[in-house]
């Protein structure tokens, strides 16, 4: 249970719908509840689809393309580290709302789904097998769901103070998380060659 906690933590952290809920609420500014719920479905779902597909695929599709496990967790520790940073510093990627109603594109993937979580999800695979990854993955999604479901109220709630402070803790979180990447890979790599 405790490997499932964990794994929870490191995949909500990253995915970070409390940090990210200012831009969902700037995106759905002025649309109808019953098209917010649509969006929040479609969200999650491209989400959890990408993440599905990584968790089940992801060690097969690096065989496929000669890909060493160490230094794409190397590589993945770094780019976590760098998205832990921006959170830290509160900087974050903004998004062009696109035409028509549904956000399930820019917010499923690259907000939610984006390369952070789809490292992190590899390297879960690796560390704790698939049962708790999919176990971690299905509580991380259902808590997204319910944030983003509920974003006009914990917005009003939070504010964009308390929100922001929230996201840059997570953003410590995620770059301590992101060097216990990096130096596994390097000791990995290291004890592979010695």
């Amino acid at each position: 249970m405790q490997d499932v906690l964990e794994a929870f933590i490191a995949l909500f952290v990253i995915m970070d719908p409390v940090g990210n809920l200012p831009l969902f609420t700037s995106l759905t500014k002025g649309m109808p509840l019953k098209e917010i719920k649509k969006n929040v479905d479609r969200s999650v779902f491209v989400a959890g689809v990408l993440l599905f597909v990584f968790l089940f695929l992801g060690l097969q599709i690096f065989d496929f393309f000669n890909i060493n496990l160490n230094s794409f967790q190397i590589a993945g520790g770094i780019i976590l580290l760098i998205i832990g940073i921006l959170y830290v510093f509160g900087l974050s990627l903004k998004f062009v709302k696109p035409h028509g109603a549904d956000l399930s594109i820019p917010i499923g993937t690259p907000l939610l789904t984006g390369p952070g979580v789809i490292t992190t999800t590899i390297i879960l695979v690796k560390e704790n097998g698939i049962l708790v990854t999919v176990a971690a993955a299905s509580f991380t999604l259902a808590a997204t769901w319910l944030i983003l479901m509920n974003s006009r109220k914990l917005y009003t709630i939070l504010g964009e103070h308390w929100t922001g402070i929230i996201s840059r803790i997570m953003g410590i979180i995620l770059a301590a998380i992101a060097v216990g990447f990096i130096s596994e890979g390097v000791l990995n790599i290291f004890v592979s060659v010695i």
